[in-house]
């Protein structure tokens, strides 16, 4: 028995109560020269939260303590929730609740101790529609175990006396103290309304603010350059790479040339195009068509070969392995790849050669596949088409509708390609048959794969477009229409067939894995959705979550209750084994068509060049070696996963703060903005409404609407005026226009377009405390 099961072993029994680290020395008959090991275990064992450490520096099992280990979420109430850490051995815990005065000196992200209390409180917050929803355990911070950063980014402000950096983040609640700018090292000398970056300093009571230094200055607040800065700050995002990767881009050939294709299959010549979106900054992935006398269709599939420029071991591999994935913030890209292999020779630019990994699909008469095979390959793509382009192929006739669609303006993208306007009516003719084609085939398996039980998990997103000085000036709803379906249908199949593959082959690997949901989860899920009256049946059978996602797709708040089906799903991961994937209902899957921007996709490349030549016979390429372990794929898929989670929330985090950019410009215009808007909930203080077109959230405060006193309905679903009845109900379309944006607070506020309500009048963030507060201890 390890010495760390010895530990816990102890530390479950019955009859243990709390010991220091001297006691369980000699309990577990451990000599005195052990002492060091045994801190050390202890110290990993609470680091793993999987014991903690009470008064007088005694050990136990947290849940003996009625303690819990996790990390604390912060509401910018200032009220939290604690998301309890997952020990091995151990059941998961519900989260759990924290009051703004029991979060001691806790900051939002920080791991910490909670101590359970034995009441439980059901809250406003913790309704809908009049239902209150389960109530859950409370607690109380008693220990910071690990800061979730010793830096923040925040506006410089100044009272009387002091000065004060608010945090960007409105869930860290507490103001910053700084000293006086003008005394600090830091150059440029920060001024008030800049944006600071401020290094915390020990804050160990709570009647005191907490304090620190400004240790950098990225420019000016609210301005595109500093908002960017401060996103790569917090996530830890470095958009230049190091001088030894530069030297290594710098020796690598800008072109395929003649060595390059040999031992591939030259397809050069087979019409291929791309689709991607507006404003794609690099091309992965190419489709080709050949048709042949018999009637069988063979579409390939071509995937940028990366591993061909990115070998193992060297400083380029290294970096990419760091950064796990490319970060696609709104109008910039931290790219996993320099700009001249992710831009450049990787990107499956139209008219140029390049170096692919292909799958081959084979289509019957009938439709299906019959036959698939794999190759290394040399293609050239003889069209780059927007999702825009390619949907008017698919749906007009007319080739001079078609060409008068406009090609994505150059800064929005890494390459536009010939503009439609510049081909003959032939050319068109020949991508739309081409386009019409491909879908005929990715219809059939789209059909197939719903059948199947594959989850209709996709939802419309809003995108947003920057004009050529960063600012937010354009919003667009981006549906996934056939032009995306049609791309996604063949790049699920190259995926799953080459997890096949390497499954079948025995080969160490790194999986695209979703597990299946808790059964707790869908029956708070089902709870949770009979509050806006959907009622469901067992939702842990497949057929009837089929049925719930086709539900709602048109209700009222469709987007809202999609979205807390998805929550109540468990995150897709990396991981070695392959364990299925429940969201596509698919047993073997992978990521294998876009290696330019995920490490994932570039360690595949390296097994599956490696099975072509061991397995299949196909000459050994450079690159072409892969010594990975099953542990080495472990660790691998490990860091993965969590690269990308920091990607997914900094890309959250740059479309919030590019949304209220774009709705504080609007409040600028002489002539205000009508936005088609639904009501998705109602409150006694005002309605909230989601906007058609760009599914931004806003509320329409009580104090605009000046016409009538208006209460909330009997059953919360509507807002009725006292006088003229007039009832403003949940899933009612009306018009807005932005009547507040609070950058600080991130809330949008909006009026009925055509009524004079003016601003709404709500408690704003507080501004830095007075100095006779702060000597109080307030």
């Amino acid at each position: 028995m390890t010495l760390r099961d010895r530990i816990l072993s102890r530390m479950r029994r019955a009859d243990y109560v709390p010991e220091p680290s001297s006691v369980l020395l000699a309990r577990l008959g451990l000599k005195r020269r052990e002492r060091n090991r045994l801190e050390q275990e202890l110290g990993t064992l609470e680091s793993e939260g999987a014991i903690v450490r009470v008064k007088r520096d005694r050990y136990c099992i947290p849940a003996d303590a009625d303690l819990v280990t996790g990390r604390i979420h912060f509401k910018q109430s200032g009220s939290a929730v604690l998301v309890p850490e997952a020990v091995a051995g151990q059941p998961e815990r519900e989260p759990v609740d924290v009051a703004a005065e029991d979060t001691g000196v806790a900051l939002h992200g920080d791991r910490v101790v909670v101590r359970l209390s034995d009441r439980r409180r059901r809250k406003p917050e913790r309704q809908r529609a009049g239902r209150p929803l389960p109530a859950r355990a409370d607690g109380r911070v008693i220990r910071i175990l690990e800061r979730a950063s010793d830096t923040i980014t925040g506006n410089l402000q100044r009272s009387r006396n002091f000065f004060v950096v608010a945090p960007d983040d409105p869930r860290i609640v507490h103001d910053i103290y700084v000293p006086d700018p003008a005394t600090m090292s830091v150059r440029p000398i920060p001024k008030v309304g800049d944006k600071a970056v401020v290094k915390l300093l020990a804050w160990e009571h709570r009647h005191v603010a907490p304090e620190g230094e400004i240790v950098g200055v990225l420019g000016r607040t609210h301005e595109p350059q500093a908002e960017l800065k401060a996103i790569l700050h917090k996530f830890r995002l470095e958009p230049e790479f190091p001088e030894a990767v530069q030297r290594e881009v710098a020796r690598l050939p800008d072109a395929v040339r003649s060595a390059d294709r040999k031992h591939r299959v030259d397809i050069r010549d087979v019409p291929t195009i791309t689709i991607d979106p507006d404003d794609a900054k690099d091309f992965d992935d190419a489709l080709s068509l050949e048709e042949f006398a018999g009637g069988d269709v063979r579409i390939g599939i071509h995937i940028a070969d990366v591993p061909a420029y990115v070998r193992p071991d060297t400083a380029l591999d290294r970096e990419a392995q760091k950064r796990g994935n490319s970060t696609y913030l709104v109008g910039v890209v931290v790219p996993m790849l320099p700009h001249a292999l992710s831009s450049g020779v990787c990107s499956l630019k139209e008219g140029v050669e390049r170096l692919t990994k292909s799958v081959f699909l084979v289509f019957g008469r009938n439709g299906r596949v019959r036959e698939t095979s794999f190759a290394n390959t040399v293609i050239r793509s003889d069209k780059r088409l927007t999702y825009k382009q390619a949907y008017a192929l698919l749906k007009e006739d007319d080739p001079a509708k078609i060409r008068r669609l406009p090609p994505p303006p150059a800064h929005q993208t890494g390459f536009a390609g010939r503009p439609l306007s510049e081909l003959s009516n032939s050319e068109i003719d020949r991508l739309r048959d081409m386009v019409r084609r491909f879908w005929s085939f990715a219809s059939r398996l789209r059909q197939e794969r719903m059948k199947r039980g594959s989850l209709d998990l996709d939802m419309p997103e809003t995108k947003i477009f920057v004009d050529e000085e960063g600012y937010a000036d354009r919003l667009e709803k981006i549906t996934h229409d056939e032009s995306h379906q049609l791309i996604e249908e063949f790049m699920l199949a190259a995926n799953e067939a080459v997890a096949r593959a390497l499954r079948e082959a025995g080969l160490p690997c790194v999986y695209r894995v979703h597990d299946d949901p808790e059964e707790d989860r869908l029956d708070e899920l089902r709870e949770f959705l009979a509050t806006f009256g959907v009622e469901t049946g067992d939702l842990s059978q497949r057929p009837e979550l089929v049925r719930l996602l086709a539900r709602l797709r048109d209700h009222p708040q469709g987007h809202l209750l999609r979205t807390q089906v998805l929550r109540s799903l468990k995150k897709a991961c990396y991981r070695a084994t392959p364990d299925g994937h429940f969201g596509l209902h698919k047993r073997d899957y992978l990521h294998f068509t876009s290696p330019i921007r995920r490490y994932a996709d570039l360690i595949v490349h390296r097994v599956f060049a490696h099975h072509l030549a061991a397995n299949l016979g196909q000459p050994m390429l450079p690159g072409a070696k892969a010594d990975y372990t099953k542990s080495r794929i472990a660790s691998l898929a490990e860091h993965i996963s969590l690269t990308e989670v920091n990607s997914t929330d900094a890309e959250r985090e740059s479309v919030k703060v590019k949304l209220l950019e774009f709705f504080e410009r609007e409040l600028r215009k002489k002539e205000p903005t009508r936005f088609a808007a639904v009501i998705t909930e109602t409150r006694n203080h005002g309605m909230f409404v989601e906007l058609v077109e760009s599914m931004a959230f806003g509320l329409v405060h009580v104090s605009a609407l000046t016409d009538d006193l208006y209460l909330l309905s009997g059953d919360g679903t509507a807002l009725v005026g006292r006088r003229t009845k007039r009832a403003f109900e949940v899933g009612a379309k009306i018009e807005v226009c932005v009547a507040r944006v609070d950058r600080f607070k991130r809330q949008i506020d909006f009026r009925l377009a055509g009524e004079s309500g003016g601003p709404t009048r709500h408690p704003r963030r507080k501004g830095p405390r007075k100095d006779r507060e702060r000597r109080r201890g307030k």
